[in-house]
């Protein structure tokens, strides 16, 4: 068993129904090289996953916005991981969703773990997000994606695959 890491992520749709997504290299168990993630990041002890979550969307991207925009929790994803460092951890990621307003990512709030670990960043259409043969996480994002944009949120987190 691996040490226990809540995260709170936000699936962020710009006015143009785009989600941010961050390129990475994925850990250990999953294989691909690259790979593509949700704004979003571990819990400060005694943090809310919602204040949690505006506080990582900043830190990674310059938008700041009120904890009480966000949407309840959409989704959950769980599962083992390893770091760098050969730290087991064992994750729950819990996924918001929130529209925004336009703006130009700024990364320059990154953490140096941030800067280690993410290569990039880009607005996904979700046609692209749909065909993309590069791993997203989470796994499912594409079908969520599509009842997020129609307004359509889930009564009860949806729980998505984590391999």
């Amino acid at each position: 068993m691996g040490i226990p890491r809540a995260t709170a992520r936000i699936i962020l749709v710009d006015p143009e129904d785009r989600v941010l997504l961050f390129r990475f290299r994925p850990p250990l168990p999953f294989e691909e090289v690259t790979g593509w993630l949700t704004p979003g990041g571990g819990l400060d002890p005694g943090e809310t996953p919602a204040a949690g979550a505006v506080r990582e969307l900043f830190e990674e991207t310059g938008y700041r916005v009120d904890p009480a925009r966000l949407s309840p929790v959409v989704a959950v994803s769980a599962g083992p991981w390893t770091a760098d460092d050969g730290t087991d951890y064992d994750a729950t990621d819990s996924y918001f969703f929130l529209r925004a307003d336009a703006f130009e990512v700024d990364i320059s709030g990154h953490q140096e773990v941030e800067r280690d670990a993410l290569s990039g960043h880009r607005w996904w259409p979700l046609p692209e997000l749909r065909e993309t043969p590069d791993r997203v996480f989470p796994l499912g994002l594409a079908a969520l994606l599509e009842r997020l944009l129609r307004d359509d949120l889930p009564a009860e987190p949806v729980r998505l695959p984590w391999r």
